[in-house]
This record gives C-alpha cells, structure tokens and sequence, in this order.
C-alpha cells in the first residue's frame, strides 16, 4: 500500500553529495488515523515527531518532497545559542521573566541538538566553537553587553572577547575588529543531522511520509489533512512548513512569514596549511552586520561560504560570482580558489524576527512553528520541544511565545516579498552607522 515513488532528488548541494542515509519513505496511500499528524519534514517537523513519540503519541509525520530537503538540508550549519533577534523588545508582552525564559532556552536549544546527536549516534561532523566578528566599534559594544548578558544567566561554555590585535589567534583575516569566541555554539552537517533525526523518529514508531503535500485541512474536533492519494485524521494536528508552507494550505500563517533567499558555495578541498591559515582552530563564523557573512571548514577541508541573504524574491543568476567577492574579502589569501558547489534556498522571516510558536485562533486543536529567521538550526528543535511539553499537559513555555503578536504582511503574496525588502534595505542603511 505505502512504496517508494522514486519522483524527487533533494537539491544538488555540498550536502547532498556528503549525505550519509538518504533513506527514501513512502508515499501515503490511504485513510490513517494517529494522535497527531505534523507537516513538514524538515527540523521543526521531525523533532516534532520524534518528541512526541518518545513521549506515547503516536505519530504521522507528512513531507511533500524529501526529509530535510528546504532549509533544513540546505542551511549554513552553524549551531548557534539564542532565539530571536533584539528580544527586549517584546518585553511589554511577554515581561521580563519572558525574556529570560527564551534567553534560557536559547541555551537549551544547542543542547537538545547536542543530545541528539550523542544519544543518536548521528554522524554530522558536530564541531564546538563559534566566534562572533565584529566590522565596528558598535559591534564590540553589543558584544561585551552580550557576554555580560550570558554569564548574568550563568552560562557555563567559555566566551571570550578578542581584540584586533588577538584576532590571528581564531582567523586569519584582517578584516575584523575584534571578536566573541563562544564554545557553546559550533557547526555541522545539517542534512546529515536532519536524516539522522528521522531515522530515530521512526524507531520510535513515527509513520513518515514523504512525496505527501497536505492539500488540504478540514478543521473540527478531529482535524483531517487531505493528500493526493490518502487522508490523515488526529486529535492534533502540527504545521512546520515554515518558507514552504504557502497561503493557501493555512493564510493564517501563511500570511505571517515571508521565504528569503540564502546562499552557499564550498571551495575544492583546502590543504592542511592553508585550513590552519584561515581558521586555526576549526571554529564557524558570522559578522554583526544585516548583510552578514558566515562560514567555516567541513570535515573535508573545504571553506563553506554564505550569506548573500536575498529578499527581492529572485535568485542570483550566478551565485558563486555573487559569493565570491565576499569570500575575497575575507580571505584574500584564497583568490582564486575553485568552488566545487553552489546552491541556496529558502528561510522563513517574520515582521519581528521571533519565531512564531503558536496555535489557530479558530482551531485551537492546530499549532505551528515558523519564521526561524536564518537561526532555525537551534531554534527548531527548541519549538519542538515547547509543542511537545504543551500537548504532555506543560503549557509555560510555549505560552511565553503564544503570547506574541505576530503582523500578517498586507497586500497578498505579491507584494510582500517588495515590502520585506524595502524594510531589510532601511536596515541596511542603519547598519552602515
């Protein structure tokens, strides 16, 4: 009743040329009935699963192409701590005990990835060690009040300030005015880890579905998804398309995030000499600026590289030749390397930039979790979690982010990717002060 259609590649990518078990689920193929069904085969849907599961549920977990094949196969693979962009911001809503709650979990988020990985034995190429770049005197302000934030929490893992002329101990580029190192955050091999992931979802009794689109979502005390060629019903029912989701299927949150374009390439294997040049001590990078840059080393020697992050709604025709000017700049030292792969997809951003951690004003019954902001590799498996503690009868924590109002971009689809670029392109311009 339930093959393998054999209809869809995940995208050609670094990633997918490395993939460790590209197991292919089946399509469903009739009428099932579980406790909850989840949408969405990347991070936030198969931790989804696999927390509910591990708790007693039992679970269907729907995926319209592959598991991980948006931005959970395709992003930049930094793990790093924290939730959310400027969260004091939502201190009138949520309060100060709020605040310090998704700080907390922020946290948290790297060791749930951690765990998983441990307990799972999944083959990801989990690297600790991050470091923060800062391109201006501002950038080393926030820094330092952002150290003093983590040990006012008390954060265990080393964070250390650099200054321009300590620099040369983490990256040799003189790019760079200073710098955070952080050794709770690190890089990994993001589809490998999601694979990973829903191979444990399903020796706890997940049913993974892939090639299966939800259709359609008939609402009630039982929900129902409608799919090409069968039906799920379920006391629960849990959206995480996140930048895939589409109005359509639910405008509610359809309406509420915008996909974005992000960008990678990887460069031909470096030589050791030249891995010790640039990153002697194998960490992953981003800058403090809207427009940022961020990379590091995979386990076979080669620069990853991206950024880029494109709100316009259109690719690049050519993204190595829009990549490669940034990565000169950083590493002059590598002119001229070759890029052996390029590719890109879509993240999920919210007006406010906070995931969006909730449930449907008219179906109470229907939750969702989206709009990770380019920081869903922690933040997904944290919303998994809060899903999970809320529908295990722990409602704390997944309040504290249902209590934000989240703005439904006007105007339709067509003119809110404009909208949201204009809005980047003012923050662009303040960030060059």
């Amino acid at each position: 009743m339930n093959t393998p259609v054999h209809t869809e590649r995940h995208p050609e990518s670094f990633y997918t040329a490395t993939a460790r078990e590209l197991v292919e689920y089946p399509r469903l193929e009739g009428v099932i009935s579980v406790d909850v069904c989840v949408v969405g085969g990347g991070f936030s849907g198969v931790n989804t699963a696999l927390e509910l599961a591990e708790r007693g549920f039992s679970v269907a977990l729907l995926e319209a192409r592959r598991i991980g094949w948006g931005a959970s196969g395709r992003n930049g693979g930094e793990l790093i701590r924290g939730i959310g962009h400027g969260i004091e911001q939502f201190a009138g809503e949520i309060g100060r005990e709020g605040i310090d709650a998704i700080a907390r979990m922020g946290i948290e988020a790297v060791e749930i990835v951690r765990d998983r990985v441990s307990r799972h034995a999944i083959d990801c190429d989990l690297q600790m060690g991050y470091c923060d770049l800062a391109l201006k005197p501002r950038h080393m302000r926030e820094l330092e009040e952002d150290q003093a934030f983590l040990q006012s929490l008390g954060y265990q893992p080393e964070t250390r300030i650099l200054q321009r002329e300590q620099m040369h101990e983490v990256i040799g580029s003189e790019r760079y005015l200073g710098g955070m190192i952080d050794m709770g955050s690190g890089h990994l091999h993001p589809l490998n880890l999601v694979l990973g992931e829903a191979g444990a979802a399903r020796d706890a009794g997940v049913q993974i579905f892939e090639y299966t689109p939800a259709e359609k979502i008939i609402k009630g005390d039982k929900p129902k998804v409608v799919t090409p060629s069968g039906e799920v019903s379920c006391r629960y029912l849990v959206l995480c398309g996140n930048a895939y989701i589409g109005h359509k299927l639910e405008p509610h949150i359809g309406g509420k995030v915008l996909p974005a374009g992000s960008y990678l390439i990887a460069t031909e294997p470096l030589s050791e000499a030249q891995c010790r040049d640039i990153i002697p001590g194998n960490m992953a990078f981003a800058d403090l600026s809207v427009a940022l840059d961020y990379f590091h080393l995979s386990a076979d020697r080669r620069l990853l590289f991206g950024g880029l992050c494109n709100y316009s709604g259109r690719d690049p025709r050519d993204i190595t030749g829009a990549l490669m000017p940034n990565l000169e700049r950083v590493f002059p030292q590598l002119k001229g390397v070759r890029v052996e792969y390029e590719w890109g997809g879509m993240i999920g951003i919210g007006a406010n930039r906070l995931p969006q951690i909730g449930r449907l004003p008219d179906a109470p019954n229907i939750l969702y979790a989206q709009a990770y902001a380019g920081h869903g590799v922690n933040a997904t498996h944290m919303a998994a979690r809060v899903i999970a503690e809320l529908l295990s009868g722990q409602a704390e924590r997944f309040d504290i982010f249902d209590r934000v109002k989240h703005m439904t971009f006007p105007g339709g689809p067509a003119l809110r990717s404009p909208l949201l670029a204009l809005g980047m392109l003012y923050y662009r311009l303040k960030d060059l002060f």
